[in-house]
């Protein structure tokens, strides 16, 4: 580290700076225990001396499995402040996909949540690491919290700078070589200026989602507010909706899918939501029929990010943004954040003008340092300082920019491309629709031909005829749908993302069977 990286300091150590100013502060809490402040900020300290006791620092990976539990976040704070990456895994993987990523990134200690006990065994059996470390007694590993008892809780400097790299996140994928996005200390604090200003006034957040994904950076953003965060298990909308009024619930994350899901719940019509002033949602598209549905619903406090972990934030549609009158709004992801620079380019890398589909290109100081040990495919989505998303889009004229879909998602048919975003809100806009998943199957002649999956409402009797005759008197006969299938849920993968891939397969099976 150089002279000058001295003087950085690092998301966790501004953190811990918080803490330290009201120790008796309600920090984290989960199922009933309330952690302090100095709690919180105590059991990081111990904890970080404990790794380093274990051999662990600079240039090392720790790599969690856990819940959603307050010593997750302490571990994570801890190895970072030691200096070293943390990778994150989605507990929902199998366990061949948690391992090949616990080799790839070479763990040096994986910790691991006791109730998780079991799958860290099946885990480190396919991939050996040199220490396990769990959060409490088990049957594996060394206790990590009695360890941290014997330590100091005095502070110390982060061994980490700038440069150094702060995480390491792997995209959806779960076959072949995993892809593993790293991102610097310096980078890790992109998301502080993205939600907008409370003007000092008590923030209490809701993680009812995994920390391994966005709800984590927001942990970090509340906690550095002086904030309390909530942590639940994982997403039951009757939980939440108890959750919100119970804790007086001020901000939380949800992906669409789950948002639809919290205010279908017949608790959400007597539940108080009052206290609610910022609900963030993202990570994959939303319909904006349902987004003003929720809005009716919980009030002018929905904000939409949209970014990715290649390359931070991109752009945010505020609350005051979310104008029912305008669904071309809603449908929209907002304005492009100061500081970064959106282009919208063709196959050929021209920049396209105003309303012109074409590739998102990003360009901030946020951007990834690239993908793990993968330089080939590190040089294919970073180009001369340019990030390819791999998202279609335009931008308006009034600075607006929409996403219209992932490139590899986007269905090549006889006549043009269909984006199945458009054709999902379309389906979402029928008064007996939910929700809705589009994708392309190839027939036995490799053509591409579009499957729909839809969820109806309740007492929805819509079949798939009617819907087919909507969407060609809407769009033409291009965007009907080969197939439109029934259920009662749409599968999510861990993040909560409806799980195209797992649909894609059923009907890849059901065309096979004939």
């Amino acid at each position: 580290m150089s002279i000058d990286d001295r003087t950085f300091r690092t998301y966790m150590e501004e953190n811990l700076d918080v803490l330290s100013a009201d120790p008796a502060h309600e920090a984290v809490v989960h199922q009933g225990r309330r952690v302090t402040a100095g709690e919180f900020r105590s059991l990081v300290y111990r904890m970080a001396r404990a790794l380093r006791a274990q051999g662990v620092g600079p240039e090392a990976t720790v790599t969690l499995l856990s819940g959603n539990l307050p010593e997750a976040l302490a571990a994570r704070y801890a190895a970072n402040l030691v200096g070293a990456r943390v990778n994150h895994l989605y507990n929902k993987l199998s366990a061949e996909s948690q391992a090949a990523i616990v080799r790839d990134v070479e763990t040096r200690a994986l910790v691991i949540d006791p109730r998780y006990a079991e799958r860290a065994a099946e885990v480190t059996g396919l991939a050996p690491v040199p220490d396990v470390l769990v959060l409490g007694p088990a049957k594996l590993g060394t206790d990590l919290l009695e360890l941290a008892a014997g330590q100091s809780d005095a502070p110390f400097d982060s061994l980490a700078g700038p440069d150094d790299i702060c995480t390491i996140r792997h995209t959806g994928g779960t076959t072949g070589h995993p892809k593993g996005i790293c991102t610097t200390f310096e980078q890790a604090r992109w998301f502080s200026g993205v939600l907008a200003d409370d003007d000092g006034a008590e923030r209490r957040q809701l993680v009812c989602t995994t920390l391994a994904h966005a709800a984590g950076l927001l942990a970090d953003n509340t906690l550095s507010a002086g904030g309390t965060v909530v942590l639940l298990d994982d997403f039951d909308p009757a939980e939440v909706l108890a959750a919100i009024e119970r804790e007086r619930i001020t901000d939380m994350f949800l992906l669409p899918p789950l948002l639809y899901q919290l205010m279908d719940h017949p608790d959400a019509q007597h539940t108080d939501t009052s206290s609610l002033r910022t609900v963030t949602y993202g990570g994959c598209q939303a319909s904006p029929t349902r987004i003003a549905d929720a809005v009716r619903r919980f009030g002018p406090v929905l904000m939409q990010g949209y970014g990715q972990n290649e390359a931070g934030g991109i752009s945010v549609l505020r609350q005051e943004e979310h104008d029912l009158s305008r669904p071309d709004r809603l449908r929209s992801a907002g304005k492009v954040l100061d500081d970064v620079e959106v282009a919208i380019r063709d196959e050929s890398g021209r920049d396209l003008p105003v309303g012109g589909h074409g590739e998102v290109c990003v360009r901030s100081k946020m951007i990834m340092k690239g993908y793990w040990k993968q330089p080939e495919l590190t040089a294919e989505v970073l180009r001369d300082g340019w990030l390819h998303t791999g998202d279609i889009g335009f931008l308006d004229a009034e600075g607006y920019l929409t996403i219209v879909d992932r490139i590899k998602d986007m269905i090549v048919v006889v006549g043009g491309h269909v984006y199945t975003t458009e054709l999902e809100d379309l389906l979402n806009s029928h008064p007996q629709v939910l929700q809705s998943a589009v994708f392309g199957v190839r027939d036995a002649d490799r053509m591409e031909r579009v499957h729909a999956v839809v969820v109806r409402t309740p007492e929805g009797t819509v079949d798939e005829q009617q819907l087919r005759e909507m969407v060609s008197a809407e769009r033409g006969a291009m965007y009907e749908p080969a197939r439109i299938t029934f259920v009662e849920a749409l599968p999510l993968t861990d993040a909560g993302k409806p799980d195209k891939k797992e649909l894609r397969r059923q009907a890849e099976r059901e065309t096979a069977a004939g």
